[in-house]
């Protein structure tokens, strides 16, 4: 039986208020604004809690993705709750492409729709895989420059935030900032000004130097990367608030930029043709876009250097790290980028590692979880936890094993790792021997 709900057309972007699920929280609060000044309605989804969770599971299979059940459990619970009119609003979902299950969420959620009795409800795709070409979102230049502006902003502020946070001496301070600094982008959208790159590399080292003015005292603490599928990774819904339970035990949380995953895609777009062929005019755009990209984001890092935070490389040179473990082209789920993403945070000082992601994704297992013992033998002290999220998976329990991985990182910022004996080589004026681990104080 084929279960339909109106299309999105142009027109319902003036009369109908579009309702977005959460994931990155910053980015999608920069993104709502460069929406509306284009001229949409919408709001980024709030509610959570187990109710959601619930409701998901009512209308959608329970073998399904962990995310698609949470997204489809949110916005049934949205139009439950009685704060819209069902007449004028939409839906907003996205669709990967690929291998990815999420390609087929859109299906899910018109079939739920049609089961919670909210038939009427048209469902718009963001994808730009040619999917869902009569409801497609209508995307302008301007409109994407700007959301490429407020990823890179949130990516900036989150970053800023989770490494003055846990030293800050007044409370609250870097919290306070980083709000500050969201209504200002906020307002930079609405005003269509600093979001071309000129500008935001400008505004990069302003935003840099507001952070490192912070009042703070340092002190060893142990420092803790989350990676794994994209949705997990970010959403406090699907990740049961993962970040800020990593800052109550007192935790520096790395948690890499949502731009990482975009110029992972459009990596793809090139690696694709140069592994398997192709058209070389789409490769060719597509390895331009990225190097413009990758010009912003060196930039970004480097004001971070600069005002004395800890930035990764470029991702040109992402690409290279996971040579020898997994091949750039396996690209289902996270792909090669999340294997990338572990091997920068152990390189970078963040060798704590919680790899969350949904039970039953298979591609982020073997990518996550799968290539942990390969990263370990290059680095021997890298301390990896997987982390499952689904329906029946507790909250205690995954805090607990996130707990486990934690004694064993305090037990080694407490007691550090006894200086490397000169080898005979070394003395006789050689080589010296090159270790891979780092430092088991971080």
């Amino acid at each position: 039986m084929e279960y339909m709900t109106p299309n999105f057309t142009k027109d319902m972007v003036k009369t109908h208020t579009i309702l977005i699920p959460n994931m990155a929280v910053t980015q999608f609060r920069l993104m709502q604004a460069a929406l509306e000044c284009e001229g949409y309605h919408v709001e980024v989804l709030g509610n959570c809690g187990s109710e959601v969770a619930q409701l998901g599971l009512k209308y959608v299979h329970n073998d399904t993705c962990y995310p698609a059940l949470l997204v489809i459990g949110q916005f049934i619970d949205a139009l439950n709750s009685g704060k819209y009119d069902l007449d004028h609003t939409a839906l907003l979902i996205t669709q990967t492409g690929g291998g990815c299950r999420a390609s087929n969420y859109i299906k899910l959620l018109r079939k739920a729709l049609v089961k919670a009795g909210y038939g009427n409800i048209p469902v718009a795709s963001l994808n730009f895989s040619g999917l869902e070409k009569d409801s497609g979102l209508p995307l302008t230049l301007p409109l994407l420059r700007k959301v490429i502006a407020c990823i890179f902003y949130g990516d900036l502020l989150v970053a800023l935030r989770s490494q003055t946070k846990p030293y800050e001496n007044n409370p609250g301070s870097a919290d306070a900032l980083t709000e500050k600094w969201i209504s200002v982008i906020q307002g930079w959208m609405h005003a269509g000004i600093n979001y071309n790159a000129h500008d935001m590399k400008r505004q990069f080292a302003v935003i840099c130097a507001s952070y490192a003015s912070v009042p703070v005292t340092r002190v060893p603490k142990v420092k803790v990367g989350v990676v794994g599928e994209i949705y997990v990774k970010y959403s406090p819904l699907g990740n049961n608030d993962l970040e800020k339970f990593l800052e109550s035990q007192d935790c520096e949380v790395n948690l890499p930029g949502l731009m990482g995953f975009v110029e992972y895609c459009i990596a793809n777009m090139t690696l694709d043709v140069q592994l398997y062929g192709g058209n070389h005019l789409v490769a060719g755009g597509a390895d331009k876009l990225l190097s413009w990209l990758d010009s912003i984001g060196c930039a970004m890092n480097d004001a971070m250097r600069k005002n004395g935070f800890y930035a990764p490389g470029s991702f040109r040179e992402l690409m290279e790290k996971p040579g020898g473990i997994i091949s750039l082209g396996a690209k289902m789920g996270e792909g090669w980028l999340l294997t990338a993403e572990m091997i920068e945070l152990v390189e970078g000082g963040y060798g704590n590692i919680v790899c969350a992601q949904p039970f039953g994704c298979l591609p982020n297992h073997i990518v996550g979880k799968g290539m942990i013992n390969q990263i370990r033998a290059r680095y021997p002290e890298a301390n990896i936890t997987p982390v499952d999220y689904d329906p029946s998976a507790t909250r205690v329990n995954q805090e607990n094993r996130i707990k486990l991985m934690l004694a064993v990182a305090r037990e080694r910022l407490e007691k550090p790792a006894a200086p490397r004996p000169v080898t005979a080589e070394e003395l006789a004026g050689g080589a010296p021997q090159v270790e891979t681990a780092v430092p088991a104080a971080l």
